[in-house]
């Protein structure tokens, strides 16, 4: 796992500039929307597409270490299908030179394919409809568990998608949440020697090692963007790693900056539709912050604490509960 993390990283800072400089060359840049904020007009024309480097320096040590077990290669297929999403919708953005690409209607039916993806691989390998939930124990959702299965795909997916609006954000809360689920998956396989459990740890690491080496060129002022290419694919192993890891429930909590920046959206266009007024000054949420002057590093660094906190809850409620349901 570890030596799937540090070759991801090192490939990924290694073609990182050579890869930027071929986006600058074919003119693949960001096209900003009118009505975000204002000081995001210069960042106009920024490399974007960088999520296809954190794919590819991922990809490619879990090919050569992986244990291949049919959990890990599910969970790196959704991570792959929800990135092909995302490249659709960037590449549409840059060839149209527009700030909208794919429209809402199609993503959510191309996510709805890896839906059925997803949840038949998951049946295939022995996972039943229950969701083990802490105090509570089994809840067996019987046919609703294929709706949380789409929940969760396309709410991980849409919204790491929205959190992707500072630099550094999406990337540093990515890192903070895989992190969370690797750790979850070693533990795991420390306790009970399984395979599978190490086979999703280590295409974890790798995860984390392609995203930190993406954060390099990534961090304030950003070199690249990673788009909706690395935005939907960090969304698409988050869900695959809640649903092969039995851990759904605390996907609220390791996904709980996405959460909130989805929430802050719909609150929004819910609050401004039927009451004609605006909760936040903009959103998602991390613009609100921005129009009170708040630094993009000061929110950066604050979702990032905020998401470690999250995450590490989430830890605690694993370790104390979870470990005693497995076993």
């Amino acid at each position: 796992m570890i030596a799937a993390g540090l070759i991801a990283m090192v490939l990924s800072i290694i073609v990182g500039p050579k890869f930027i400089d071929f986006l600058r060359r074919r003119e693949l840049g960001q096209h900003i929307r009118e009505e975000g904020p204002e000081g995001h007009r210069v960042k106009a024309g920024t490399p974007t597409m960088g999520g296809v480097l954190i794919v590819l320096a991922a990809t490619l040590p879990f090919l050569v270490l992986s244990e291949y077990t049919l959990s890990a290669w599910t969970v790196l297929g959704v991570t792959l299908a929800c990135a092909a999403i995302g490249f659709l919708d960037d590449f549409t953005k840059v060839t149209r030179r527009r700030s909208l690409g794919l429209s809402g209607r199609w993503k959510l039916l191309l996510l709805g394919a890896i839906t059925v993806f997803l949840a038949w691989a998951a049946r295939e390998q022995g996972l039943d409809t229950d969701v083990y939930i802490p105090a509570l124990g089994n809840v067996d959702l019987s046919y609703l568990w294929y709706l949380l299965v789409f929940f969760i795909v396309a709410g991980a997916a849409n919204g790491v998608n929205l959190t992707d609006g500072l630099d550094g954000l999406a990337a540093g809360t990515g890192i903070i949440a895989l992190l969370t689920y690797t750790a979850i998956l070693v533990i795991a396989f420390i306790r009970e020697r399984g395979t599978t459990d190490l086979d999703l740890a280590i295409l974890g690491g790798a995860l984390i090692g392609a995203t930190i080496g993406f954060l390099w060129y990534n961090a304030f002022p950003a070199d690249v963007f990673m788009g909706d290419t690395g935005s939907m694919a960090i969304g698409g192993a988050l869900a695959g790693f809640a649903v092969m890891s039995n851990t759904e429930a605390l996907l609220p909590l390791i996904g709980g900056i996405f959460l909130i920046e989805a929430l802050s959206v719909m609150i929004q266009v819910f609050t401004f539709k039927y009451m004609d007024r605006r909760i936040f000054l903009m959103a998602p949420i991390h613009h609100h912050f921005e129009m009170k002057a708040w630094s993009e590093m000061k929110i950066m660094v604050r979702f990032w604490i905020l998401a470690a906190i999250l995450c590490g809850s989430a830890f605690a409620l694993y370790y104390r509960y979870y470990l005693s349901f497995r076993g």
